[in-house]
């Protein structure tokens, strides 16, 4: 995936929602760079989003335009309908955006510490690969992480406790500086 996917979904999303502005999710929050990212950051072929201010709208999009749909078939690339209320973030998320603007639409990708976070509290193994990937490649950077961490409401302990242990494991794994 790269940006000029990223503009074409969006302008499919705006004619079904006439609306401009898309927060941008998940893995393909690595487009928001300015620099190229790792292949492990952008494998994904679904965008994770919602429109900025009509969320409950993201459904309506990834009906015509998600999984299984004709334009999938066609482009080889969909729509996941996703929610602010869905990912584990740290607090002021919503205030650090990467904004691309194409014009017509606006992109707003979670920051990648955030989405790292988010990524983290899942613990799938794709995760972990695009969280390492960009531990490696600079893009992410572990204190940053660990002092969002403290700023993140948590669904219960073990979520946190697992987001903790995860986090431990790719310090040492990476060798990373290993305070906390």
């Amino acid at each position: 995936m790269n940006l000029s996917h990223i503009h074409h979904v969006l302008t499919e999303a705006k004619k079904i929602t006439n609306h401009s502005e898309y927060v941008i999710i998940g893995s393909l929050t690595a487009l928001g760079l300015k620099v190229p990212p790792p292949d492990e950051m952008v494998r994904s072929i679904d965008v994770d989003l919602y429109p900025k201010d009509d969320p409950a709208r993201a459904g309506e999009v990834a009906a015509i335009i998600g999984q299984g749909s004709a334009f999938e078939d066609k482009y080889g690339y969909y729509v996941d309908a996703a929610s602010p209320d869905l990912p584990t973030l740290p607090d002021g998320w919503e205030n650090r955006f990467v904004v691309h603007d194409f014009g017509d639409v606006r992109a707003l990708f979670l920051e990648l510490n955030d989405a790292a976070i988010s990524k983290y509290a899942r613990g799938e193994i794709r995760d972990r690969i695009w969280i390492q990937g960009g531990l490696k490649a600079g893009l992410l950077s572990m204190p940053t992480i660990e002092y969002r961490l403290r700023e993140t409401s948590f669904l219960d302990d073990m979520e946190e406790k697992s987001v903790k242990q995860r986090i431990s494991e790719d310090k040492e794994s990476l060798n990373l500086d290993l305070k906390t």
